[in-house]
């Protein structure tokens, strides 16, 4: 099976929304894709779905600027006309954006349910992991490997703050034009 993180993230957004305004943030060629808000109509066929490319967002994480007043201002900038619209579900559609969720969380307020795409695809992978009898559990054996085009340390370095864990060392380059 191949999973993805739009069908889980507006599967989950259509669930908790309560007035049926839903907001994605992405990159701009996700929102200019209309994929997201095709999604959410598979599910809430009433739904309002606002998108706003946040193309900022992803070199201010990579950058390490988490909690910098420059990606505060910029988050403003993004959310502000979003909040205004009145949503109350926000779809984070990139997997650099979670890693400003407090940020995002402060400006939208406690009324706005934020979902993270790429945690929703997480959830459902253990599901289907689960349903099939190929989940090991928390303690279970496992590997991973990681294989990138670019730079391994540069991947390194941003997926040790992902997720939370040092990953020196355990990246591979590969010559993308052989697969």
């Amino acid at each position: 099976p191949i999973l993805g993180v739009v069908k889980a993230g507006a599967k989950e957004a259509a669930k908790v929304t309560k007035n049926g305004k839903i907001g994605v943030i992405a990159t701009e060629s996700t929102i200019e894709s209309q994929l997201y808000t095709k999604e959410i109509h598979s599910h809430k066929p009433n739904a309002q779905v606002l998108g706003k490319p946040c193309p900022l967002f992803v070199p201010l994480v990579e950058e390490g600027w988490l909690k910098d007043p420059v990606t505060v201002e910029v988050a403003n900038r993004y959310l502000e006309p979003l909040l205004e619209s009145g949503i109350d579900t926000l779809i984070m559609g990139c997997t650099h954006y979670p890693l400003l969720v407090d940020i995002i969380a402060e400006i939208l307020g406690p009324k706005v349910t934020l979902v993270s795409a790429g945690e929703e695809s997480a959830y459902e992978l253990k599901r289907l992991l689960k349903s099939g009898g190929l989940w090991a559990g928390p303690a279970g054996q496992g590997g991973t490997e990681f294989y990138v085009s670019d730079r391994p340390e540069d991947f390194e370095r941003i997926a040790s703050v992902f997720l939370q864990e040092d990953l020196r060392h355990t990246a591979r380059r590969i010559d993308i034009d052989q697969y």
